[in-house]
């Protein structure tokens, strides 16, 4: 039996590159990476002579975005990875599934109601199967984390307590990109925030009924710059001499990979990719705060900030025998928004400081080590991989592994959230995406 899967990767910025390399290195004798799909041929290109170079292939077929169809037809691969900007993820998944392929697609699923409906009605359909690639769910501090709760160290979980906090260099890269316009991301909320909704969900099983949020954008753009007496006058950094001793400056003509991917096609692509922050126009949050109930009964108060001198997470989960901390402070660059280690880094591990606590009722608190493996976003990647593309992966008691439902159920907190934003009222999730997939999926696990 041929155990041998087909791939193709749509999107070819940034973040395609860990599938690319995983297709092409790790897992080559198992898949195969047949066709790549962007709207640059300048960067399929650059990826095709990094596998010429580096790693003695043969280059992909390329294919333009409007010959998606072609490409299918051409490359026939059993697996489309979906990696586009977020607005057109649900454009590639349901064609994609309608052409008879599965899916595999970057966080966020998708950026609003509509589009998850349509999702969802191509699944049913067409039968195929879409996953998404939360990985921090692979990431070992967090898996420690899940494993805690699910031997039961706290009881039942009963009250979420969670700050992401985003740093100058990371946060900030979110104004520098494509990212900016809530049009094209959903804004932070369900951009990064799915992440961290999804985490919820599967460390306390259950699915969020109710949110309502407040949010605001309080340090980037213009106006905030002008109200503390700063300015820049420039749209981009790159090439603009004004701008050399800006700190919130990138410079793309400074690194290969950001240079070949984003410099180089900008005259095919119209994007620019090194957007001043402080420049119009902007669109998202970089301050919000969520609260939410849960299906099982369990709130949860959440707050993310893009603007932070330091990088990690603050969580705390109290149930009805006891709680559970983690504090982390992340050694993590995201230049490229891959979640890599620079070489400076890698011998310090992803985290600067990180430390787990168990608060038992009546009990002694006892520290738990913090895991972390080797890889981007503190190890995740490697373990996420393995389980995608490995033919006969380790088994995962954790069920790390997200369908469509998980995607939904963490979108739709970011969704309902920016409704919240929009109108001050508490949102109920049944009034925007019917959950009744959610739901049922939701007994089964508690079968």
């Amino acid at each position: 039996m041929n155990d041998r899967k087909r791939y193709a990767v749509v999107g070819t910025g940034a973040r395609a590159g860990m599938f690319i390399d995983a297709l092409t290195t790790t897992y080559r004798d198992v898949a195969d990476l047949v066709a790549l799909c962007d709207l640059s041929q300048t960067r399929m290109d650059w990826y095709n002579h990094r596998l010429q170079v580096e790693g003695g292939l043969s280059p992909r077929p390329t294919f333009h975005a409007n010959q998606f169809e072609q490409m299918i037809a051409e490359t026939k691969p059993d697996t489309v990875i979906v990696a586009s900007i977020d607005s057109t993820h649900h454009l590639y998944i349901t064609r994609a599934m309608a052409l008879g392929c599965d899916v595999i697609t970057e966080k966020p699923m998708t950026t609003d109601a509509d589009k998850l409906r349509a999702i969802f009605e191509a699944i049913e359909r067409t039968g195929r199967s879409l996953r998404v690639t939360f990985n921090y769910r692979y990431a070992p501090a967090y898996t420690k984390f899940r494993e805690l709760i699910m031997d039961g160290a706290i009881g039942r979980p009963l009250l979420v307590d969670f700050s992401w906090i985003l740093d100058t260099s990371h946060g900030a890269d979110y104004f520098r990109r494509w990212h900016r316009q809530k049009e094209n991301s959903g804004g932070l909320l369900v951009h990064k925030a799915t992440h961290h909704f999804d985490l919820v969900n599967w460390w306390i099983d259950s699915y969020p009924r109710e949110v309502f949020a407040l949010g605001a954008l309080q340090f980037y753009g213009a106006q905030n710059a002008a109200a503390r007496g700063e300015h820049y006058p420039y749209s981009r950094y790159t090439g603009v001499p004004e701008a050399q001793n800006d700190p919130f400056a990138l410079f793309l003509d400074q690194k290969e990979a950001l240079r070949a991917l984003y410099l180089a096609a900008e005259a095919e692509t119209g994007y620019i990719r090194d957007r001043n922050v402080f420049g119009e126009p902007i669109t998202i949050e970089d301050t919000m705060t969520v609260i939410a109930r849960y299906r099982n009964g369990a709130l949860l108060s959440y707050s993310l900030v893009a603007y932070s001198p330091w990088e990690g997470l603050r969580v705390a989960i109290t149930g009805s025998r006891g709680r559970i901390e983690m504090d982390i402070e992340e050694n993590i660059t995201h230049l490229l928004g891959d979640g890599q280690v620079t070489e400076a880094q890698a011998s310090k591990g992803p985290f600067k400081q990180a430390r787990m606590r168990v608060f038992p009722m009546f009990e002694q608190a006892y520290e738990v080590g913090v895991p972390a493996g080797e890889g981007g976003h503190g190890g995740a990647d490697p373990v996420m991989l393995e389980q995608i593309f490995s033919p006969h992966p380790p088994p995962d008691p954790f069920n790390r592994a997200a369908s469509h439902i998980d995607g939904a159920a963490s979108v739709l907190v970011g969704i309902a959230a920016n409704q919240s934003i929009s109108t001050g009222r508490l949102i109920h999730l049944d009034d925007i995406f019917s959950l009744s997939a959610l739901k049922q999926s939701e007994r089964d696990l508690s079968q």
